[in-house]
Formats: C-alpha cells, sequence, structure tokens
C-alpha cells in the first residue's frame, strides 16, 4: 500500500432534502459544504439522492402494463429537477469543494446528457477539481421504474491522502462482486451513500467493515412526510406514510468492525470523526482479502470497467 495520511477528519451529513427542488437542494448542500469546513473537515459526505430528494412510497402511477398521466407529470418534475453530471448545479459543489479545500461525496439524481434517463448517481469530489461519478449499476425494485441501470461509471475510485476512496449506493453493497471489485483496487475508504434506516443494515455496514478492512462510511436519509410537496398523484400514497419517513441511522465504521462515532437516529445533523487510517494497513495482518487472504489461482474476478 502506498503511505496513508495518518488522520481524516470527516464530516457525514444526515439532512432532510429540500424535496423535489434541486436549486435549493444545492443551496443546503453548499451551506454544509461552508459549516462542514470551518468545524475542520477534510471530507464531506451527503447521503443518496440528496438533490433532489429521494420519492419514498411514490409509484409515479405506474402498475404492471400500465400508467397514468398524473403520475407522468410527477416524473416530469422529477426529471426536471434531476441535474447533468457536468452542468451548473454539480460545478457549484466542486468550486465550493475547492475554495474550502475539502473533498466532496454527494449523492444525486442524474440526469443523462443525450437521452432522457434518469441515473441513481454519486459523484466525488477533489478540492484540485477531479470529479469522479457512479452510476447505481442495478436500482433497487421499484426503484426501476425512476432511475436506469449504469451503463459505464461502475467502479471509479479517487487517490486521496488517507487512500483510494470509493463509493456504492445503498443496497449495491448487497452485491458481493460488487464490493470485490472496489476491494480490488485497495480501497481504505467505503463510501456508503443511502436510504436504509432498517435494523439489519446495521449488521450488513461492520459486516462489510471487517470483510474489506476499511473505514465504512454510512451516509444516510433524514426526511419526514411534511417535507413532500405537493404532487399530481400522490397524496394518497403520501398521505399513508408514517410521520418520519427514513429515520437515519449514519455512523462510520472502523476497519476491526468497530463503531467510531455515534449512530444518528430520528434527526437532522453532522456527525464528525477523526479516522486513524493507520489502523486500515494494520487490519490487514491476518485477513487481507485481496492480499494473502486471496486464492487467485483458484477464485478471480474479471471486471468490465468502463
Amino acid at each position: 500500500m502506498k503511505e496513508l495520511q495518518n488522520s481524516c477528519r470527516l464530516a457525514v451529513v444526515q439532512a432532510s432534502p429540500i424535496m423535489f427542488q434541486k436549486d435549493a437542494c444545492v443551496e443546503k448542500v453548499l451551506q454544509y459544504i461552508d459549516a462542514c469546513a470551518e468545524n475542520g473537515a477534510e471530507l464531506i459526505v451527503f447521503p443518496e439522492l440528496f438533490i433532489p430528494g429521494y420519492p419514498y412510497g411514490m409509484t409515479y402511477g405506474f402498475t404492471v402494463g400500465s400508467r397514468t398521466q398524473e403520475g407522468r407529470k410527477d416524473w416530469k418534475t422529477y426529471y426536471d429537477n434531476s441535474i447533468l453530471a457536468n452542468g451548473a448545479q454539480m460545478q457549484k459543489i466542486a468550486q465550493a469543494a475547492a475554495k474550502k479545500n475539502v473533498y466532496v461525496s454527494i449523492g444525486y439524481s442524474e440526469r443523462d446528457e443525450v437521452t432522457a434517463t434518469l441515473y441513481n448517481s454519486n459523484m466525488m469530489i477533489s478540492p484540485d477539481g477531479q470529479m469522479l461519478n457512479h452510476r447505481k449499476l442495478k436500482p433497487t425494485g421499484a426503484e426501476r421504474v425512476v432511475w436506469g441501470d449504469a451503463d459505464k461509471e461502475y467502479f471509479p475510485v479517487m487517490d486521496t491522502p488517507w487512500g483510494p476512496m470509493g463509493n456504492l449506493i445503498c443496497w449495491e453493497s448487497y452485491m458481493p462482486l460488487a464490493r470485490v471489485a472496489l476491494y480490488q483496487k485497495g480501497i481504505s475508504l467505503y463510501i456508503s451513500p443511502n436510504t436504509n434506516d432498517n435494523a439489519e443494515w446495521q449488521n450488513t455496514i461492520r459486516h462489510i467493515a471487517i470483510e474489506g478492512h476499511c473505514y465504512f462510511i454510512n451516509c444516510d436519509m433524514f426526511f419526514t412526510k411534511a417535507d413532500y410537496p405537493q404532487t399530481y398523484s400522490a397524496a394518497e400514497e403520501i398521505g399513508k406514510l408514517p410521520d418520519i419517513v427514513c429515520r437515519g441511522g449514519s455512523c462510520v465504521i472502523d476497519p476491526f468492525g468497530h463503531a467510531v462515532s455515534e449512530t444518528l437516529w430520528d434527526a437532522e445533523g453532522v456527525i464528525y470523526a477523526t479516522l486513524d487510517m493507520q489502523k486500515v494497513p494494520a487490519s490487514k495482518m491476518e485477513h487481507d482479502v485481496c492480499g494473502h487472504y486471496a486464492r487467485n489461482d483458484v477464485l478471480q474476478l474479471n471486471v468490465a470497467e468502463k
């Protein structure tokens, strides 16, 4: 492994988006970047689909074999508030990262530059202007009626002072071979932007931290039923939701599977943690998943990079 800087000051932002309003979401991101940088953060992580929010509980009028015109209007609203990977909104975030000399990871709904397809994406941004985009390989369940399967940008990894940094979005982490694709690149920072407040998820993240002997950064969304705007088709669907739609559960797990932060539930907030990066190589003494604890003569993974 390359030499790692000894520590990383991390900020994990568990916040509510301004639902389906891209510019207001971006302004909230910029405010958090300023505040986190003032508190000494070097790496700032935001949840899945923070721009323009996760439409939990909405069907967009889809049933098997049919859809409704009112649902189509709601989808178009979401489409209009999705953003380009290199558009004006993302450039504002990159400029803020450069100004504050911080790394940023931001989840967003990406609008393709050529087609009308949306992707559930995550952008990693360095303070020197590098931008690496990752599209979710397989939207989960009914997410498939909103976002397409990734057609490129599968496993980008950013070189940072703390070692290689990559991300998998929410249930991508339940794809074992996707995890290995990141492990093969030697990641020390595994970012998980997600909307997953299930109790079982808290067990999953500890397993992955131990398996990969990397820091697992669990960045979850918090939002309530009151955060939804008026819609054309979903008033009844939203009305059935609990007052707190997603409870959060953000936290940071070290390469031994131990918590190095609080687990934040039922509130907006920022988790600050100072990561001891020397734990990463130290934890690999008896188990290096793609090194001495691998049998490449027996088991191999070939990844189609694109």
